[in-house]
C-alpha cells in the first residue's frame, strides 16, 4: 500500500485563502493565523498588489479593517483580453 504524504499549506496560500474570504481578514487574524507581525503582514500585502492582486480595504464594524482580494493576477490579464 503507498502512502502519499502531502505537503501543508504554506503560510502564503493561507493568508490567501483567507483574503478570498467573503469577509476577507483584519491583519490581526492574519497575524494570529501564521504568526507574523503586523509590519510583515503589511509588507506580504504589499507584495501581493505588485503581484497583480487587487485588493480592497474595508471598514468591519468593531472589528477594524478589513482586506479582501477582489482581483487575482490571471483575471486581471482575461479581462485586458477582452
Amino acid at each position: 500500500m503507498t502512502t502519499v504524504k502531502t505537503k501543508p499549506p504554506t503560510k502564503s496560500a493561507t493568508v490567501i485563502v483567507m483574503l478570498k474570504r467573503g469577509k476577507g481578514a483584519t491583519l490581526d487574524e492574519i497575524s494570529k493565523a501564521t504568526k507574523w507581525q503586523s509590519h510583515s503582514v503589511r509588507a506580504f500585502l504589499t507584495g501581493l498588489r505588485k503581484k497583480g492582486f487587487v485588493l480592497t480595504r474595508e471598514q468591519r464594524g468593531d472589528d477594524g479593517t478589513s482586506y479582501r482580494i477582489t482581483q487575482a493576477p490571471d483575471q486581471k490579464a482575461q479581462q485586458a483580453v477582452s
